[in-house]
């Protein structure tokens, strides 16, 4: 049972490429500076929650999280269209995980435009460090990147698993406040009620599927963020054949998404097509 944190990352920097990577995106300046204004327009300037640095850090673990579960189950793109392997993957998913709401920066609206025109030039440095006299595949996992950024907006369809896993991850940010549908701070609201009713999310091996993510709230007002955002952003992944949501309240099992009976239900329509 992992707890979804910005302290999560650091469970995955085993690798000596991923933690390359994490360190060039922690140090570099113009990554550094746009999530920094990507604040200043969301929280300052807009009264929204966070879109920072701390929001890409919790991506960043929760994606490699659930990469590793669903690598068990399925496999990467770039894995099963043999451009690279599991770390090539890894290498992406942090890429993408780390930098989608930098264009935040310049605008809320389409936001995850102006974050590939402006993660462009930082990954062609970043992967020209990271991949030294291997143009060819720069380029590809350039474009890989580009697109986790691009389709982890909610209508986006993924054609990915790695795009699919920074959208999935990107919704799992909704713990105390810090839930993906922004809301204006200190304002009362349906959104704000519910969003501050989520006490902790939690990423598992899953009951029925390959992942559970596990949502706690402290009242049932957090299943209108868990139903929005989540649940929105798993429909778009690619990947809701492969993951479950438990809603809980203070630790008693609420609803599960989708429920032991849907997905018998699913499973014989399924028989009974294959036959």
């Amino acid at each position: 049972m992992v707890l979804v944190s910005g302290e999560l990352i650091q469970k995955h920097l085993t690798e000596n490429l991923v933690t390359s990577a994490y360190h060039l995106l922690e140090r570099d300046h113009e990554t550094q500076e746009y999530l920094r204004m990507a604040n200043v327009m969301a929280v300052t300037r807009m009264g929204y929650n966070d879109h920072g640095v701390v929001h890409s850090r919790i991506v960043s673990g929760s994606s490699l999280e659930l990469l590793d579960l669903l690598q068990r189950r399925i496999q990467p793109a770039i894995v099963r269209d043999k451009t690279g392997d599991l770390t090539d993957a890894r290498v992406v998913v942090l890429l993408g995980a780390y930098l989608h709401d930098i264009g935040n920066s310049v605008h809320r609206n389409m936001h995850h435009i102006h974050a590939c025109y402006l993660a462009n030039p930082i990954l062609e440095h970043l992967l020209a460090e990271l991949y030294p006299n291997e143009a060819d595949k720069q380029l590809r996992m350039k474009q890989e990147a580009l697109h986790c950024i691009y389709a982890h907006d909610d209508p986006v369809a993924c054609l990915s698993v790695e795009a699919g896993i920074v959208k999935v991850a990107d919704g799992t940010d909704m713990a105390e406040g810090r839930a993906r549908i922004p809301y204006h701070l200190g304002k009362v609201d349906s959104h704000s009620i519910s969003a501050l009713a989520i006490s902790r999310v939690e990423i598992v091996e899953g009951r029925s599927r390959p992942v559970g993510i596990l949502v706690d709230m402290t009242n049932p007002s957090g299943i209108f963020q868990i139903e929005s955002v989540l649940m929105s952003k798993i429909n778009m992944s690619g990947l809701s054949d492969l993951i479950e949501v438990v809603a809980m309240t203070r630790g008693e099992e609420l609803k599960t998404i989708p429920g032991r009976e849907e997905t018998r239900f699913r499973r014989q329509t399924e028989t009974h097509s294959v036959s």
